[in-house]
């Protein structure tokens, strides 16, 4: 139970340096950052906290057995050695996920097919039966992993991508990756210590995802089940003990969590998956217009919005993003005002603001920018010599 191994959380483009810094704050051992990953090491106790309470990681791996090949045919040969029924039984339901950058290889599917077929194969010869292919609910879910010359084959703990937290049940068009809106908020160095202002809400997933933040709400803790759930170490006393102990650390911030949205819509949505999170004591909405209205709170304050872009934005884009620049200097004194788009030249270009920081992420297959303003009252230079 104690013994620590190697495991891989999958993250987002851009968010492998705060998955880490998550990671070591939760306990991780020996963390090592990738390209939309990190490896670290930990036990049984510590997977299953990971899974429960970071807030940037979208799955959490396993690593099981890792081997050299040279053509197609070492796949299945190799993947034939393992022994299976360490995992799963012959009456289970299993699921792959394949991922391929190999030159061996050009189909992630072709390999999931080929993985699949050892897999049912060495059952069927051992135990003359075979594991069904269930690819929605599976008792025990495969990730391989092809780099180059290098097979990894994995054990998926989480399942469903941990960015399906269990709260949203409404949504606007396109609405933001829960896994995204936390990363994004933790980008902004927001803990629960400043006020918290998002004037173009949605559907509320970046105001609930900052709640959460704010009073150390672990970030899956309404999630309805996790893939280790069905494996057959699974250790249910543990897994109680590891989730009590992190509701024994959730706290109350007493900062302002604050949403607004012009469309009754989304306000309506937003309230929905609020209540769904059980943080209506905490976040409050309004039905308001952003070009209209002035900050609704005042003192240290850090704004996350996410405008209209791409197929969302049916608008004059240059005027829009102008209004976003001319409001947050007029009506927004104070605060470090963040926001993220794929419109760089017709949008961000346009806000009128000197960024302080611009950061590359990906929305889904966007690619964007999250930049940040530093909103004075007054102008900049005074400011600095106040």
């Amino acid at each position: 139970m104690n013994e620590n191994y190697d495991m891989l959380a999958k993250c987002l483009f851009g968010f492998e340096d705060v998955l880490a810094r998550e990671l070591r704050n939760l306990g991780a051992q020996n963390v090592k950052e990738g390209v939309r990953n990190v490896r670290f090491k930990g036990d049984k106790g510590f997977m299953y906290k990971a899974n429960l309470a970071l807030r940037t990681a979208i799955r959490i791996l396993v690593p099981i057995e890792t081997f050299m090949i040279s053509n197609e045919d070492d796949l299945y040969k190799n993947l034939s050695r393992i022994s299976w029924e360490k995992y799963l039984d012959a009456s289970d339901t299993l699921a792959i996920h394949s991922s391929v950058h190999s030159e061996i290889f050009s189909n992630s599917h072709y390999v999931s097919l080929r993985s699949k077929d050892a897999i049912v194969d060495y059952f069927r010869k051992k135990f003359q039966k075979r594991p069904s292919i269930d690819t929605k609910h599976p008792d025990v879910q495969f990730d391989v992993h092809l780099q180059n010359n290098t097979c990894t084959v994995s054990l998926d703990s989480s399942g469903d991508s941990l960015h399906k937290r269990g709260y949203r049940s409404d949504t606007n068009i396109a609405p933001i990756n829960e896994v995204l809106a936390a990363g994004l908020v933790l980008m902004t160095g927001y803990d629960g210590t400043q006020n918290f202002v998002d004037p173009m809400c949605g559907s509320g997933t970046i105001l609930i995802e900052a709640a959460m933040i704010a009073n150390n709400i672990p970030a899956n803790i309404n999630r309805p089940e996790f893939s280790f759930e069905k494996w057959k170490d699974f250790d249910q006393e543990l897994f109680d003990v590891i989730h009590d102990s992190l509701l024994k650390k959730i706290r109350s911030s007493d900062k302002k969590i604050v949403g607004f949205d012009k469309a009754p819509s989304a306000v309506r949505k937003a309230q929905n998956n609020i209540e769904n999170a059980s943080l209506e004591e905490f976040v409050k909405i309004e039905r308001k217009n952003f070009f209209e209205e002035f900050s609704p709170v005042q003192g240290n304050t850090i704004v996350v919005f996410n405008p209209p872009y791409g197929e969302r934005l049916q608008v004059n884009v240059p005027v829009f993003y102008r209004q976003i620049g001319d409001t947050l200097k007029q009506h927004y004194p104070d605060t470090s005002a963040w926001l993220i788009t794929s419109d760089f030249e017709s949008g961000l270009k346009n806000v009128g603001l000197r960024t302080s920081r611009k950061i590359k992420v990906y929305n889904g297959k966007l690619e964007c920018r999250f930049v940040k303003y530093e909103m004075y009252s007054g102008s900049r230079k005074a400011k600095k010599q106040a």
